[in-house]
């Protein structure tokens, strides 16, 4: 069967397709519609043998660590694939990062009264499942519905990539001599000129299309962390890359340091939608959704951000990144544990939620 469309037009078309959905109800008739999740425990919260498409996931958690939002970890399986297409925190795959609540409103993804929802559709020809992991060492309540719909078959599949999602962590990014420097204004500058030591948030092999991501930031310093470049090498072309951007904000659809509002905000497809301090300090994340302009490569794609101008910036970053692409995908890096999941403060100040 072909894959209906989401625009509000196409909601008249009757087809075939079967809805469905796993959840976490109480097969005892009772109200204890929830996972109880020990420490180290996978469930499988769906899976399903044949053709069709994930439509939502809907997911609120409850867990006295107050890390838990990093500690989760999803993860999901298209067409027997034999790792992972989506390993991450449960946290960052809805959005939200530093493992901090915050509430945004965006197309693919929203955070609301502790209702964390998932849009992006995940198409599926032969085979689906989903988990969860829980990485604390105190019990966790998950309650989770995953809606889908099954097919007789895939009648798009040549032409439909499997969805895919990436957490990475880098900390603190590298600053070291730049590949060279310029004279401006009596002042030196540094060059970038290959891309060499930005922040790497998505490394793919195959065909398909990047459609988003949401970068989180925590800075040790005062100071602009933004002005880096976005920079996409595609099908494995050398310098300079076929995309290249002006600056962090712009990549993010801001402008000028996000310093005209000097607050947060949400928008559809992109927002700055969390910070910690008025100035350039502490935690900050910001998201922007490829649902219009998707990035398409044919081979390969490298989507990687310089960390302030040229590099200068140390700090702790991360990311997760989204796209859509043929199998089988290029394996992800190991997933880094627990201890290097955590957010922190700097200068050795206690964690804290």
């Amino acid at each position: 069967m072909k894959l209906g469309s989401s625009s509000l037009r196409d909601l008249a078309r009757i087809t075939d397709a079967q809805s469905r959905r796993a959840s976490s109800w109480d097969r005892s008739g009772g109200n204890d519609d929830r996972l109880h999740l020990a420490p180290g425990e996978t469930a499988t919260l769906m899976e399903h043998e044949g053709a069709g498409c994930v439509t939502h996931i809907w997911t609120t958690i409850s867990s006295r660590d107050p890390f838990h939002l990093r500690k989760l970890v999803l993860r999901m399986y298209w067409d027997g694939s034999d790792s992972p297409n989506v390993e991450v925190p449960v946290g960052d795959f809805f959005g939200l990062g530093h493992a901090q609540r915050t509430y945004f409103v965006s197309l693919p993804l929203q955070f609301f009264d502790r209702g964390l929802n998932c849009w992006f559709p995940m198409p599926f020809a032969r085979h689906a499942r989903i988990t969860v992991t829980n990485e604390t060492p105190e019990e966790a309540i998950y309650y989770y519905y995953v809606d889908y719909e099954t097919y007789d078959s895939l009648e798009d599949e040549a032409s439909l990539g499997r969805f895919h999602a990436q957490w990475r962590r880098e900390n603190p990014t590298t600053v070291r001599e730049p590949d060279s420097w310029t004279e401006r204004n009596g002042q030196r500058h540094r060059l970038n000129t290959t891309g060499r030591d930005n922040y790497l948030v998505l490394e793919a092999e195959g065909r398909g299309h990047y459609v988003g991501c949401h970068i989180d930031v925590d800075l040790p310093a005062p100071g602009w962390w933004g002005e880096g470049d976005d920079m996409f090498f595609i099908d494995g072309e050398a310098w300079p890359p076929r995309l290249h951007g002006t600056g962090t904000e712009d990549y993010f659809c801001g402008a000028w340091n996000y310093n005209a509002l000097r607050q947060t905000f949400d928008a559809p497809y992109y927002g700055y939608h969390f910070k910690t301090n008025a100035d350039y300090t502490g935690k900050h994340s910001q998201y922007r959704f490829h649902v219009e302009d998707p990035i398409r490569f044919k081979k390969s794609l490298v989507f990687s951000i310089e960390h302030g101008h040229g590099n200068d910036r140390e700090g702790d970053w991360c990311s997760t990144a989204y796209w859509y692409q043929t199998l089988p995908h290029k394996p992800f890096p190991p997933l880094l544990p627990v201890e290097g999941r955590l957010p922190h403060r700097w200068g050795g100040i206690e964690r804290w939620p």
